[in-house]
């Protein structure tokens, strides 16, 4: 809605949106219905047995599952326990469900409010991160008015303070109040709304005055479940916090016990969960059958992107300038604004700004390494995929991504280049781009689909720098995700 209503002053005029809340939560269903069907169909596609309900331990070896139904958490009064033995089977925590309670409530909330009748037309947002931004965005082009509160000197914590500001600037249409370094004190209902008191979370700092809210989203207050799933039964280690700590296996301290996801710590992003779920089956599976190759798996991801998929995006990777600052590295920055791309023009979304930093200590002599990066604008997400592939403080940049199906031949460790391809080491890099590029060539086959036949030859210096030649097969594709798991 927001990306064609620019068009009218370029002379291309949709008229004002009229939206059908329930056409629009029919849709949202089936798209849930299709991605929760999917995993269905793969688990009983691999003979996985799928217990549902809230699940904690009894022991090292056991854990009981109080069954759920319906949409929500509806307990059924019966009770399962599954049982695992060391060297056997292995058992893995994943925080995804139900890690933290209060993403569910953020994430879920457009789920449990999909019964109302119409869009709020004033709604409170009580924590200004990405989530709250992010469905705050979604109601807001619906068409409510946006309240913000938060305890901190800024919105998003964690970005890149100057791509904030521009993003900010952008949305200020959206709210009409930005309550910063406040705190929410009170909420009570009333035949009016919901009524919601302020105070400074300054000492002597002036309060807002109480406000009336048609809905209220909390995007605050997560807490780990560490100490809520009997962790401390099965013997295994959970912080103060309720966070458990894992080694580059996502191994806890009982050894055939592993944790994945929000529950492991920071960053509490679901590409990353993915990727340490891939490294725990590994390892799992590794151990199992005696495969040595697949039991050394690790996570080691160098840099981890992540994506605010609000209106503009914002997207950034490696370090950002704050913490450079806390960090003691100097750098310098470059900034390229999108009002010198002609595309972005073209588009009407020339908002955007791309910062790069680069290291400005006296080793690098002028000509310091991207140590990181970010940008914000229209599919900013996108394209900060792209980035990781620049040499960098740490060569390539060596990630997992935030969006998976976007571009997708991957990283992949040069060992497993070499396992796959013939290696020359006397071909040159350009000989070996000349040679990637004439072979690789499009095939039919009776009764399937187009493919792609790929027959790539590199030498050895292209597969240990950011120059190496990457094959969009699908061939290419199933054997680096065999051979490697250092990138997803």
């Amino acid at each position: 809605m927001d990306e064609v209503s620019h068009m009218a002053d370029l002379g291309v005029d949709f008229g004002a949106p009229k939206v059908d809340i329930n056409k629009l939560r029919t849709h949202k269903e089936k798209v849930i219905g299709k991605l929760t069907g999917g995993l269905a169909a793969m688990a009983k596609m691999r003979k996985v047995t799928i217990v549902r309900g809230v699940g904690s331990f009894v022991g090292a070896n056991h854990i009981e599952v109080e069954e759920t139904s319906g949409s929500g958490q509806e307990k059924t009064g019966k009770k399962q326990v599954v049982a695992f033995k060391e060297g056997h089977h292995r058992s893995r925590i994943s925080s995804r469900a139900p890690a933290f309670h209060a993403r569910r409530s953020a994430r879920g909330r457009l789920h449990r409010r999909a019964g109302f009748e119409e869009v709020p037309k004033r709604m409170l947002i009580l924590g200004g991160g990405i989530i709250g931004l992010e469905m705050g965005t979604v109601y807001s082009t619906l068409g409510s008015r946006l309240d913000v509160v938060e305890m901190m000197d800024g919105l998003m914590q964690g970005a890149d303070r100057d791509l904030v500001k521009i993003w900010q600037k952008m949305n200020a249409k959206r709210f009409d109040n930005i309550m910063l370094r406040t705190k929410t004190v009170g909420a009570k209902a009333t035949p009016e709304g919901i009524e919601v008191s302020f105070e400074s979370a300054e000492a002597g700092g002036k309060a807002p005055e109480p406000q009336v809210y048609d809905l209220v989203l909390q995007a605050v207050g997560r807490t780990p479940n560490g100490r809520k799933i009997g962790a401390d039964k099965a013997g295994v280690a959970v912080t103060d916090r309720g966070f458990i700590d894992v080694d580059i296996q996502m191994r806890t301290n009982v050894p055939h016990i592993f944790a994945i996801g929000d529950i492991v710590g920071q960053p509490m992003l679901a590409h990353k969960a993915v990727h340490e779920a891939h490294v725990a089956a590994e390892v799992i599976a590794g151990e199992l059958q005696g495969n040595q190759e697949l039991a050394s798996a690790a996570f080691n991801a160098r840099v981890i992107p992540s994506v605010a998929y609000t209106d503009p995006e914002v997207a950034w990777v490696g370090l950002t300038e704050d913490q450079a600052k806390a960090q003691g590295i100097k750098v310098k920055k470059g900034l390229f604004p999108w009002t010198a791309s002609g595309r972005a023009i073209a588009n009407g979304r020339d908002e955007g700004v791309t910062k790069l930093l680069f290291d400005d200590s006296p080793e690098a002599h002028g000509h310091g390494k991207i140590l990181g990066g970010g940008m914000v604008g229209t599919h900013a997400g996108d394209m900060i995929r792209g980035r990781l592939r620049w040499p960098s403080k740490w060569g390539p940049m060596w990630s997992i991504s935030a969006r998976p199906f976007i571009r997708t031949p991957r990283w992949a460790r040069a060992s497993a280049w070499r396992r796959k391809w013939h290696t020359d080491p006397a071909q040159t890099c350009r000989q070996a781009r000349s040679s990637s590029l004439s072979d690789t060539r499009r095939q039919k086959k009776p009764g399937r689909e187009t493919v792609r036949a790929c027959f790539l030859i590199a030498c050895r210096a292209c597969l240990d720098s950011s120059a190496a030649v990457l094959c969009r097969c699908t061939h290419c594709a199933d054997g680096w995700r065999r051979g490697s798991t250092a990138a997803m």
